[in-house]
């Protein structure tokens, strides 16, 4: 039995040979089995709570009451969030709560809806 390579984006050990691709179920990151990637840039994998993978447009859902900082508002559970933008930094998703307005959040404290 052949030992398949780890993802090169995710470190997942799940991927699978397609012809003569490699293919990671986790992210959807492909290459090809001579080691050269389809794509050149270095894409950033944002991940939710869960370990699903986010991407621009998603809906999420908080999963912990967020104390805004600087004000006395607060995200409860529960709140749904739609059309979020990933960003680089920190606070790894740009969005807009009914409410309250342009946030950043951590994807940590998200799960995808």
């Amino acid at each position: 039995m052949t030992t398949l390579p780890k993802c090169p984006l995710c470190q997942s050990e799940y991927t699978y040979e397609d012809g003569d691709m490699y293919i990671c179920p986790e992210c959807a990151h492909e290459w090809a089995k001579n080691g050269t990637t389809e794509s050149s840039d270095d894409v950033k994998v944002v991940k939710d709570s869960n370990g699903n993978v986010l991407q621009d447009g998603d809906t999420i859902t908080v999963i912990k009451d967020l104390k805004v900082k600087g004000s006395s508002l607060v995200v409860k559970v529960g709140t749904k969030v739609k059309n979020i933008r990933l960003v680089d930094g920190d606070h790894d998703i740009d969005c807009k709560i009914d409410g309250i307005g342009a946030m950043k959040l951590k994807s940590e404290f998200v799960k995808k809806a």
